[in-house]
């Protein structure tokens, strides 16, 4: 009996904390980050301000926490979706596109207003998940050039144009998209990225090595 009640708080525990960071990436989205409080994340969740802080201790530790578990979640999905494909060309693709329609619905801060924000040793924990997910793109633009299918260039600066590209790219603004414009403009800035490294098609749209 002591161990069943115990696995039965585990998951009572982990269900309120995923309801928290869901309250507060909500409230990210329709409110912003300025003036957000625990308290406001606790109405949102329904649950009581002090339940929200025995999971964080203050606003930048759920920040924090919010952000490293949609980083987290992000690259075990991206991996999954990258896993099914040999062509380098078509995995750009799918991180292009698994980014953009990432920072559309996540409305994190960017990086300037996180450092601004979080002190430095959560700023690194934070630090430390984007590395890993920049890593992922530079591993996949390497492999382009090792195979031909883009011209040989900078690695580190071809990978922060792509991520400047995803950034202006990131439809942020409205806050019910309509799904046929989203997807065009999604399928835009996967081709706008690809033509923009080099990369370069057939007829049948397949990628081809220069």
């Amino acid at each position: 009996m002591p161990r069943i009640q115990a696995e039965s708080n585990a998951a009572q525990r982990a269900l309120t904390q995923r309801r928290i960071l869901d309250a507060f990436g909500e409230l990210l989205f329709t409110r912003g980050l300025p003036g957000l409080t625990m308290t406001d994340v606790a109405r949102q969740a329904g649950i009581g301000r002090t339940a929200v802080y025995n999971y964080y201790a203050d606003l930048e530790e759920l920040l924090i926490g919010y952000a490293l578990d949609e980083t987290g979640r992000f690259l075990t999905e991206l991996k999954d979706g990258l896993a099914a494909l040999d062509n380098p060309v078509d995995r750009l693709a799918v991180y292009v596109r698994a980014q953009v329609e990432d920072l559309s619905r996540r409305h994190l801060p960017p990086g300037p207003a996180m450092r601004a924000v979080l002190s430095p040793s959560s700023f690194a924990k934070l630090g430390d998940h984007v590395g890993e997910l920049n890593a992922v793109l530079r591993g996949i633009l390497r492999a382009c050039m090792d195979q031909g299918y883009i011209p040989r260039a900078d690695l580190e600066e071809l990978a922060q144009l792509v991520l400047g590209s995803l950034a202006a790219s990131a439809d942020r603004g409205r806050k019910e998209p309509d799904p046929a414009a989203s997807q065009e403009h999604t399928d835009a800035t996967v081709r706008f990225i690809q033509r923009g490294v080099g990369a370069r098609f057939d007829e049948s749209g397949r990628p081809v090595r220069g």
